[in-house]
């Protein structure tokens, strides 16, 4: 109806920088009937909301035509094939320009070698002509993206990266090609041939990060059960899950994934929710109690009935979440463009001031004087410095983070880091082991010590396949206990166990369980409360009809929890807890690792925490979100940078923008210490760069520099840019933390 907004997804083409995907975001946000527009340079993507009565998709299209990009509507959601052949093919053309350009420029170099150092290099390398040979197939084939970057930009009144690049290098080349046939001069062919290498160079290495995305979502996709064993017509039909219907009567047998969200109608089982909650115990699930797809029933069989099919499951929500998220995050405007964006046009009008002014009044008719000096100029202002300050520091301080177990994806995430103000951790499997734990033993019966108490109920736990007991086992075998044999074992669904161990009646369970087998707990009620308090599960033991004693099991805090998030708050960084545990549980994990009450979020349901990341956002904050289950997947996407632990699932490593590799939480404020310490080196790059560069344009527009000499003073502002970046080698991110 009139005035209804309708949202879209364009896919574009021809991005080269961040300067390109703000000039497309500015030009739609303009257009009338465009409530917003956003365009995600990693992902190609422009995300639109817009009022149809007023503006229609072929002309929003037809604007991002206009500006020399290709769109198109973004129909399907995920084409696979598609995305990794594009990825592919672009991979490989900037494989085949890196090697004819670092081919071609090699003996250049050799030739620059032997003027510079009279090296004992064939003279061929030094022949003008053969110089003219070699570089230009690397100007005009290796280096036509620059061209035509460069193009688009001029044609709308802006500059980036590419102008620079394309000026520099032609002015280098057309001087050289002026020198090598008409007069007489020095040759700078290798200046711009070893510019447009590394450039190349740098943007293969960045493209290796592209596509993390599409990733993330298809394992999310894949996750997915692919068939579903429903009763139709009386009878038991294997099904794709696509065809899952609501009202269907739905079979899940031990070891299978549920396929689609439901309600039990019949039968008992423990359902495994670790892949979407993130908490490690699996839930008990019995009828009317609630199944989500794709998680893993463990043991017994169940019919539920399907009332979330297709794109209303709760997995489908994530994955909606997930791209939503991530293709409304803006891009990063590099600093080097926008410096570049005023630097280049001045450069430019004082070479053509510099031309002019030598041509008519300081040397008049002097062609050569003038052209010498012209492109000095532009020799002096040529972008490889400026062009080095930014990426340089990039990939040392994302080699040095790699070395310390911190994989950052890309420069942009690097950049990010620094500025942020808030982290926020997730519990079970960040703060927490993400396993449970033995954590108290108390007993109750002067017969038992600890170590025979432990012993006997370990002994019955070795035949449950309950993740409690397991915990209780595996630490009875830590202590070096020798478990004995029971007989009579027997599992009371949603209470305990009950076995025969030496002649004696164990029973393990709750207080339910107690009850029923009438023993008597007033003995250890308190304790058994105290620790329930603290967030542990307490699992009352008794002998006959007696009370033993009690076994507290809690999933416990990291070894290095509290010395990383005492780091972060030392650093001016609030830490903020998330987590679906009920706030008593939550409150007591939160006390031990030393974050405030007032900043915990307890009971947050796995598809509201994106929402929750996004309210903190609103308040001005700048969110690092930390994670390692599949359900933290959108909040790490909401956030303003996504901090997967790389102890987790491939789906959070995938949706996130750095990974821990060691699961150690110290790794975030290293992350945070090497960006600030990479965008310290950042800064001053680019003020060497510039001083080199700035200082220079006026001493070359009055004729006191040669090209010679202003190719040796970019040469050396860019050696001193490599050298300053090399410092972040010796950086230890883990240095000085609490």
């Amino acid at each position: 109806m009139p005035g209804s907004d309708q949202k879209t997804t364009l896919k574009i083409s021809g991005m080269t920088c961040a300067a390109c995907a703000s000039r497309i975001e500015k030009s739609l946000g303009r257009l009338e009937g465009v409530k917003y527009a956003g365009v995600n340079l990693a992902m190609e993507k422009a995300t639109l909301e817009y009022d149809p009565s007023v503006i229609s998709e072929e002309k929003i299209i037809s604007t991002v035509t206009d500006l020399g990009y290709k769109a198109q509507p973004e129909r399907v959601r995920f084409d696979e094939d598609r995305e990794k052949l594009e990825r592919r093919k672009e991979t490989r053309r900037q494989i085949y320009l890196l090697t004819l350009s670092a081919g071609l420029s090699f003996p250049l170099l050799l030739g620059m070698f032997r003027e510079m150092f009279h090296l004992p290099v064939p003279v061929l390398f030094s022949n003008k002509t053969v110089q003219f040979v070699l570089a230009t197939p690397v100007q005009f084939i290796a280096g036509w993206q620059f061209y035509r970057g460069a193009y688009k930009n001029l044609r709308h009144g802006s500059a980036n990266m590419d102008v620079l690049i394309a000026l520099g290098t032609s002015a280098a080349y057309f001087y050289s090609v002026a020198t090598t046939f008409f007069i007489p001069g020095h040759v700078y062919y290798e200046t711009g041939a070893i510019i447009i290498t590394l450039i190349i160079l740098g943007k293969l290495l960045e493209s290796a990060a592209k596509g993390r995305t599409s990733e993330a979502i298809r394992k999310l996709m894949g996750l997915q059960a692919k068939t579903a064993r429903v009763i139709r017509d009386g009878t038991e039909q294997d099904i794709p899950v696509e065809d899952v219907r609501v009202e269907d009567l739905v079979i899940v047998r031990p070891g299978e994934k549920i396929p689609v969200d439901g309600i039990v109608e019949e039968g008992f089982s423990t359902v495994d929710e670790s892949m979407l909650t993130g908490e490690s115990i699996p839930v008990d699930k019995k009828s009317g109690d609630e199944v989500i797809g794709a998680t893993v029933n463990k043991h017994g069989t169940f019919r539920f009935k399907a009332t979330k099919v297709g794109s209303d499951t709760a997995l489908a929500q994530i994955i909606k979440i997930v791209e939503e998220a991530q293709g409304s995050k803006a891009p990063i405007q590099r600093m080097a463009d926008i410096i570049s964006g005023y630097f280049v046009p001045v450069v430019v009008v004082i070479a053509a001031i510099t031309f002019l002014g030598w041509y008519f009044i300081a040397d008049p008719g002097s062609t050569a004087r003038a052209l010498v000096n012209f492109t000095a100029v532009l020799v002096i202002a040529c972008p490889c410095a400026l062009g080095l300050a930014t990426p340089t520091s990039i990939m040392v301080g994302t080699g040095r983070g790699a070395e310390n177990g911190i994989l950052i994806k890309g420069g942009e995430h690097l950049e990010k880091a620094h500025r942020i103000t808030t982290v926020v951790l997730d519990k079970t499997g960040t703060i927490t082991k993400g396993e449970p734990d033995v954590t108290n033993v108390v007993v109750a019966d002067s017969r038992f010590s600890e170590n025979d108490l432990l012993k006997l109920t370990a002994s019955v736990e070795n035949s449950s396949e309950h993740p409690l007991g397991l915990a209780i086992v595996k630490h009875a075998r830590k202590l070096g206990l020798e478990l004995e044999d029971i007989t009579d074992f027997s599992a009371i669904p949603g209470h305990g166990i009950e076995a025969h161990v030496k002649d004696m009646k164990l029973y393990i369970g709750n207080r339910k369980l107690m009850e029923q087998k009438q023993v008597d707990i007033s003995s250890i009620a308190e304790q058994a409360a105290q620790l329930e308090k603290e967030g542990k599960t307490a699992m009352l033991v008794a002998v006959g009809e007696k009370a033993a004693g009690i076994i507290a099991v809690a999933d416990t805090v990291k070894e290095h929890s509290t010395e990383a998030i005492t780091s972060l708050q030392k650093m001016g960084i609030e830490v903020w807890m998330i987590t679906g545990d009920n706030r008593r549980t939550a409150e007591a994990i939160a006390r031990q690792a030393g974050i405030p009450s007032d900043r915990v979020l307890a009971e947050v349901l796995p598809r509201d925490k994106a929402e929750q990341v996004e309210k903190l956002r609103h308040q001005g904050k700048v969110v690092g979100m930390v994670g390692d289950g599949i359900n933290d997947a959108p909040a790490l996407a909401t956030a303003d940078l996504g901090i997967a632990i790389g102890t987790g699932t491939d789906v959070a490593m995938e949706a996130s923008d750095i990974t821990l590799m060691r699961g150690d939480l110290r790794g975030i404020p290293a992350a945070i210490k090497l960006s600030r310490a990479v965008m310290r080196n950042i800064k001053q790059n680019l003020f060497w760069a510039l001083a080199y560069n700035s200082a220079g344009i006026p001493i070359a527009a009055m004729g006191f520099l040669s090209p010679v000499l202003a190719g040796a003073a970019m040469a050396f502002s860019s050696v001193s840019v490599v050298t300053n970046s090399l410092r972040l080698k010796r950086f230890n991110p883990y240095g000085d933390l609490a």
